[in-house]
C-alpha cells in the first residue's frame, strides 16, 4: 500500500481502538495468573505480586511524556515503532524471568513502552479529524475500547487453562508484532514535517513546569491520582478478592467482565450528563457520594467479624465504579482545560503525574490486604475524602 493512501474510516478506527486496547490487554489478561505465579515462583508474600500491576502503571507513568513529546518531533510512527519495540522487549524479560524482580522489571519495560499507543493515538487522531467529526470518530474508537476489560480476563483464563502464564507474554507479543506491521504497511503519517518541534530535555521541562504552574490543572490531576489509586488497588486485588476470598473460582473473569461493563456504561452517561450539568458539578457529586457510600461501609466491615455477603460488597463496587466513571474523564478535561497551547504534552504530562501520584496509594492497599476487603473499601473512602477536600479547594480557585 502506498504511504500516501489513507487506510478507510472503519479500518482507522480498529487500529486506533486495538492500539489503545494494547494497554488494557496488558494490565488486565495477566490478573487471572497471580496464583500460578505465586506457586511457582514460591512467593512468601502473597500481596508482592501486587507491584506486577502497579509497577506496570510507573513505566506507563513517565513513558507517555517520553513519547508525547518525541512524537512531535520524529513522528507519529516512528514513535510508535519504538514504544511497541519497547514492549515486546519487556514481554520478552517477563516469558522467561525466573523470580518476581525480574518479571516486575519486564512489567516496568512493557508500561515504558505501552506509554506509546497510550498518548500517541490520541495524537494521530487529533492530526486526522477534527470538530464533530473527531468526536464522531473517538466516540466509536471507545466503544470498542470499553469492551476490552471486560474480555481481558476470559482470554488470559483460557490461556492459562491450555498452556500456563508465561504463553500469555508470547500472546502479547505477537499482538505487538501485529501492530507494528499494520502500522507499518496501512497508517500514513499524519504529522507534517513543518508542525514537528524539535525535541529536547529544555521543552519537555518546560512542558512538564507548565502543568505544575497551573494551579487548576495541577489541582485537578492531583484529585485523579488520589482518587485513581484506589481504582489501580482494585485491580490488583480483585483475583484474590473474588477468586480466593470469596471463593469464586473460575467465575472471576465473569465477575470483572460485569463490573467493567458497568464502567463503560458510566463512561457513556456521563457524556450524555455532561453536557446539561457540567463537568464541575458532577465531578462534586461523584467524589461527595463516594465519601457518603465508602464511610459508612468501610465502619461496617471494620465492626465485623466476617467478610460483608458477596451481594453487599458487588452493590458497593458498582457504586464506587460509577463514581469512578464520572470522574475519571471529567478530571482530565477539567486539568486540559487551560492547556490548550500544549495539549498533546499536557495530556501526557497530567497523565504522568496523576499515575505516579495512584501508585503509592494503591501499593499501600495492596500491602495492607489480609483476606479481608477492608483495605480496599478504606482506601475508596479516606482517599476519596482527601480528593474531595483537594478538589473543593482547586473549584474556587480563579
Amino acid at each position: 500500500m502506498p504511504e500516501k493512501r489513507r487506510v478507510s474510516d472503519l479500518e482507522f478506527i480498529a487500529l486506533i481502538a486495538m492500539l489503545m486496547a494494547l494497554v488494557a490487554f496488558a494490565i488486565n489478561m495477566i490478573l487471572p495468573a497471580f496464583s500460578s505465579i505465586i506457586k511457582e515462583l514460591k512467593l512468601t508474600n502473597e500481596n508482592s505480586v501486587h507491584l506486577m500491576v502497579s509497577l506496570l502503571y510507573t513505566g506507563l507513568a513517565f513513558g507517555q511524556i517520553f513519547y508525547g513529546s518525541l512524537s512531535d518531533s520524529i513522528g507519529r510512527k516512528k514513535a510508535m515503532y519504538l514504544g511497541l519495540m519497547v514492549f515486546l522487549i519487556g514481554c520478552i524479560i517477563s516469558f522467561f524471568a525466573k523470580t518476581l524482580i525480574l518479571l516486575i522489571v519486564g512489567q516496568i519495560i512493557q508500561g515504558i513502552g505501552l506509554g506509546s499507543p497510550r498518548v500517541v493515538t490520541m495524537a494521530i487522531v487529533r492530526d486526522n479529524y477534527v470538530g464533530n467529526e473527531m468526536g464522531r470518530i473517538l466516540s466509536f474508537i471507545m466503544m470498542i475500547f470499553v469492551l476490552v476489560p471486560t474480555v481481558s480476563p476470559y482470554l488470559g483464563q483460557s490461556i492459562i487453562n491450555l498452556s500456563n502464564w508465561r504463553t500469555i507474554f508470547l500472546v502479547f507479543i505477537v499482538l505487538g508484532l501485529v501492530m507494528f506491521c499494520w502500522i507499518r504497511l496501512r497508517l500514513k503519517e499524519s504529522l507534517l514535517d513543518t508542525r514537528r518541534i524539535v525535541f529536547s530535555r529544555k521543552q519537555l521541562t518546560k512542558s512538564v513546569l507548565l502543568v505544575f504552574y497551573d494551579r487548576k490543572a495541577l489541582g485537578y490531576t492531583i484529585v485523579l491520582g488520589v482518587f485513581s489509586g484506589g481504582f489501580i488497588a482494585y485491580l490488583n486485588l480483585s483475583q484474590q478478592i473474588f477468586e480466593i476470598q470469596y471463593g469464586l473460582g473460575k467465575r472471576y473473569p465473569l465477575i470483572f467482565a460485569i463490573l467493567s461493563i458497568g464502567l463503560g456504561i458510566t463512561s457513556f452517561i456521563n457524556g450524555k450528563l455532561v453536557i446539561r450539568y457540567g463537568m464541575e458539578r458532577l465531578s462534586k457529586l461523584a467524589l461527595t457520594s463516594n465519601v457518603i457510600i465508602s464511610v459508612p461501609f468501610f465502619v461496617y466491615v471494620l465492626m465485623k467479624d466476617t467478610q460483608p455477603p458477596f451481594w453487599m460488597f458487588m452493590l458497593y463496587m458498582i457504586a464506587v465504579l460509577f463514581c469512578f466513571g464520572i470522574l475519571v474523564g471529567n478530571l482530565n478535561s477539567m486539568a486540559m482545560k487551560t492547556l490548550g497551547n500544549i495539549a498533546g504534552m499536557g495530556a501526557a504530562v497530567v497523565g504522568a503525574i496523576s499515575t505516579a501520584i495512584s501508585i503509592p496509594f494503591a501499593t499501600l492497599i495492596g500491602f495492607s490486604y489480609s483476606n479481608s476487603v477492608a483495605p480496599l473499601v478504606g482506601g475508596f473512602a479516606i482517599f476519596g475524602i482527601i480528593a474531595l477536600y483537594k478538589f473543593l479547594r482547586t473549584s474556587r480557585l480563579k
